[in-house]
């Protein structure tokens, strides 16, 4: 019987950081204006800093960056690859896919496609991936993920002073990661659960709105923290520990607990929600920001590199994403 395991990991962090001062410092430059409170945004999410791409730095290359590390890192080489899976929410094109981008970037020739669930993407196209390698379709697949959520900072605040209302857009962060998944004698992704609740897909969005005169507008990150609130308290949040409970396990018996994380506040809601220990959480948003997409890889890699992740140790990847959605994928490392 054939399983699926994950070979590796690799994150691509922009070397440019901007803390959340020099943050306000140049909104407060931009908008004379307008009053921007100083400390807020630090002392409203955790966040401290976050890694900004470089102008001309595209998503493609953002994820082509950590694929190529990854690849280089396990002793593969492009022409290996049966299968490259783009998954994130930043995009350089609506049309084609971007995984068609990754792939010309890194000279591979294999199918391609995208997956885009919000900050669930990476969860999915774990889940996808894992489906279609023990169903035999393919025995190498990676899935490659770039965001450039910077682009979604709201720096002009209009005449009403939307500070606060644009605070979730200050805490992203730029990133580029990438997992590869094999074929394998023993299981590796133990196994994945996920629920979701559709009605409160307006709590966070980005709106695309086709032009009069042709073309497409996407208009500005936003948040109905109340609406978004309501929807978590909707999901089946029980869903998250069936792949432990499944398998006789706990929380207290994984390694490392890795969860989405959009703000500090948010991310101790959510474990006290969802019965997660936020003690044994990685936690990445203070110093790396609102990774998106990345978030779960990023924490899964800081993990790794700590010692506190060696092969063969259990670790629970915790989704939870705009629509809304959450999930939790059980790996053996």
């Amino acid at each position: 019987m054939r399983y699926a395991h994950v070979a590796g990991v690799a994150v691509h962090l922009p070397e440019r950081t901007l803390t959340s001062a020099e943050l306000e410092e140049e909104l407060a430059a931009r908008n004379p204006g307008a009053h921007v409170p100083r400390g807020l945004i630090e002392h409203a999410t955790g966040v401290r800093r976050r890694h900004v791409a470089e102008p001309g730095e595209t998503v493609a290359g953002l994820a082509a960056q950590a694929a190529r590390q990854l690849l280089e890192e396990t002793g593969h080489t492009p022409p290996a690859l049966d299968l490259i899976i783009f998954a994130g929410v930043s995009t350089d094109v609506v049309e084609p896919a971007n995984a068609h981008i990754v792939a010309a970037e890194l000279g591979a020739d294999c199918p391609v496609f995208d997956v885009r669930n919000a900050c669930n993407s990476v969860l999915n196209a774990i889940e996808l991936a894992e489906t279609l390698i023990t169903a035999g379709r393919y025995r190498t697949v990676l899935i490659a993920c770039g965001e450039r959520a910077s682009s979604a900072i709201r720096w002009r605040l209009g005449p009403d002073n939307e500070f606060n209302a644009a605070i979730p857009s200050y805490t992203v962060s730029d990133s580029g990661t990438a997992l590869l998944l094999q074929s394998a004698t023993t299981p590796g992704v133990l196994g994945h659960r996920f629920c979701a609740y559709s009605p409160a897909w307006r709590s966070a969005r980005v709106p695309v709105t086709p032009l009069p005169e042709g073309g497409l507008e996407i208009g500005v990150f936003t948040v109905d923290f109340q609406e978004l609130a309501i929807g978590m308290c909707k999901l089946d949040l029980d869903v998250l520990r069936r792949p432990l409970t499944d398998r006789g396990l706990d929380w207290d018996d994984l390694a490392a607990i890795c969860v989405h994380q959009a703000s500090l506040p948010s991310l101790h809601a959510f474990c006290e929600l969802a019965g997660i220990p936020v003690g044994r959480v990685e936690v990445t948003i203070e110093e790396h920001g609102n990774l998106v997409a990345s978030s779960l890889p990023v924490q899964l890699h800081q993990a790794i590199r700590a010692g506190r992740v060696r092969r063969g140790d259990l670790v629970a990847l915790v989704g939870l994403a705009g629509g809304v959605s959450a999930g939790t994928v059980l790996l053996r490392w």
